[in-house]
């Protein structure tokens, strides 16, 4: 009987099935995704320097604190509740098309925001722009997974996540010149050069694809997902500001997880689901799924009062707290492209493991930060906490995208970016709601001692900057207020930190039960063998 001969590099020839045209011109076609990208995600990390300035009477629109919140959350709430529909429109009508439609979107409601007059405009405008982010994030992963064939797939996500990185380092820094020399406008209008060169872009180079069998629509589960997710995202905004004993915040997240219950009992009945719930069966999938809500939960609350931190209690610029924040941008960049080698030699478990445990425990390092603590030390932290992100978010996302199908490359892109929406939302508002719960029982002594008996002590006490800006306006008495203020900004920072560390800890214990050791289509390397990815293998034996 003849001996059957293993399956190895040497003997079976590449098998490619990606067009050979559209192969050779895969890397300028993600180029062009990572623009499209980068500005969805710049835009959101720019506005943060440029609050403020909005916020002035004179040189911006005079927006209250309650308008300056949903001018960034009207964002966030369409953007999120509409990913995951947006990711099965573009398998259906077309990845490029409604790519283009998101950019061509995008841009008309940044010049929008730009010229707002008032801030119910600025808001209107920002939630259209949420309305056409929301059609660019998921197609940018669904084309890569299109365009590049398996074994470089890895080291395309993971540039596309450094990017992501890159964007958020960026828009501080970005934004901080901007104002120094033009108006609170530019913010926005910086976008619309982006988005043209980036749709002519397009129409040249990006190839179109979708699901060839897309089968029926399903209206219904479509609505109840929108629905969902809109009331959950909603609640959890709401909670971060009127407070999660609210009787709004909490039927608007109870609503909201009664609504996704029901869409997945739905889907889980229906012969044309907009959602194959069998997906996170997957082991792949679904730890993958948590482990990017979890660590952009801790991620993004931590960056919410490191401004606050770097600005109101070390008295740096908006400029300087971005390029603060470039060490983590850096060691995005540097390690992202590279954890699939890290994958291939030790698998994407222990990877996307020891990735959690780095950044939950460089949070536990902000313990140690004080008012006079060396700036050098922070930096050093943002590099290992970009490190830890790097081993995370391109193995995690290469593992829910590679555990599909091609032709579903929409919906799993969007479940990815919707659990690192919600999980962000999460984090703000949660780690949020922490930071103020403490600050205002550090402040609250200090405030009955300082304050004129016919000033109200409650909003002194909402957040560092109210009470540094009551301060300023008591003259030589609040100068008592100076020194508690950011003493118990220091108390409060320390606690949403252990909040963010057990939160990361509690992602990386997630990742090593439930994620596989192996990613699918990766196969153990062998002594002396290159390793042949499982797609490869499959074509090579039809």
């Amino acid at each position: 009987m003849k001996r059957a001969t293993p399956v190895t590099s040497a003997n079976v020839p590449p098998v490619r099935t990606v067009d050979e045209h559209i192969h050779r011109r895969r890397w300028a076609i993600l180029g062009v995704l990572v623009i499209s990208l980068l500005v969805v995600v710049l835009d959101n990390s720019i506005l943060n320097v440029a609050i403020k300035t909005i916020a002035d009477p004179d040189k911006g629109l005079g927006a209250t604190q309650s308008e300056l919140q949903w001018a960034i959350n009207s964002y966030t709430l369409v953007f999120a509740g509409l990913l995951f529909t947006a990711g099965i429109l573009g398998d259906r009508f077309g990845r490029k098309r409604t790519l283009v439609f998101g950019m061509v979107i995008f841009g008309l409601a940044s010049l929008l925001s730009a010229y707002s007059q008032s801030p119910g405009q600025l808001i209107a405008a920002r939630a259209v722009m949420g309305f056409g982010g929301a059609f660019v994030m998921p197609a940018t992963l669904s084309i890569i997974s299109n365009v590049f064939e398996p074994q470089e797939r890895p080291k395309a996500i993971g540039i596309w996540s450094g990017a992501v990185g890159l964007a958020i380092a960026i828009g501080p820094i970005t934004g901080g010149a901007l104002l120094d020399h033009f108006w609170w406008g530019s913010v926005f209008l910086i976008n619309v050069p982006i988005v043209i060169v980036g749709i002519v872009a397009m129409l040249l180079l990006v190839p179109d694809s979708r699901d060839p069998r897309p089968g029926r629509l399903d209206p219904v589960g479509v609505v109840l997902s929108i629905a969902g997710l809109v009331s959950l995202v909603y609640g959890i905004i709401r909670g971060g500001d009127a407070g999660w004993g609210s009787v709004e915040v909490l039927g608007t997240i109870v609503l909201g997880l009664l609504i996704l219950g029901f869409f997945i009992w739905f889907e889980k009945r229906s012969d044309h689901p907009a959602l194959d719930v069998k997906f996170f069966r997957d082991p792949a999938f679904s730890a993958a799924a948590a482990a990017i809500g979890l660590i952009f939960f801790a991620l993004l609350g931590v960056t919410f009062f490191m401004a606050f931190y770097l600005q109101s209690v070390r008295g740096y610029t908006p400029l300087q707290t971005g390029l603060l924040l470039l060490p983590l941008a850096i060691a995005q960049l540097l390690f992202s492209a590279r954890s699939s080698g890290m994958v291939k030699r030790f698998g994407v478990r222990a990877v996307t493991t020891g990735g959690m445990l780095v950044v939950g425990l460089s949070f536990l390092a902000f313990l140690g930060m004080d008012r006079t603590s060396p700036i050098w030390i922070l930096c050093v932290v943002f590099f290992f906490q970009g490190l830890g992100m790097a081993h995370v978010m391109p193995p995690a996302t290469n593992s829910i995208m590679s555990s599909l199908p091609r032709e579903k490359a929409g919906a799993g892109s969007a479940v990815s970016n919707t659990v690192r929406q919600v999980g962000g939302a999460l984090g703000v508002a949660i780690l949020g709601s922490v930071l103020s719960s403490v600050y205002r029982d550090r402040i609250s002594a200090d405030l009955d001692k300082t304050l004129p008996p016919n000033m109200p002590k409650g909003p002194a006490g909402d957040s560092v900057e109210a009470t540094l800006a009551v301060a300023g306006r008591l003259g030589e008495r609040g100068t008592a207020l100076v020194d508690p203020a950011k003493d118990g900004f220091i108390d409060a920072m320390h606690a949403a930190s252990i909040g963010s560390a057990v939160v990361g800890l509690i992602g990386a214990v997630v990742v090593f039960l439930w994620m596989p050791r192996r990613a699918a289509g990766q196969t153990a390397p062998r002594a002396g063998r290159p390793e042949v990815p499982a797609e490869e293998q499959r074509s090579a034996k039809v």
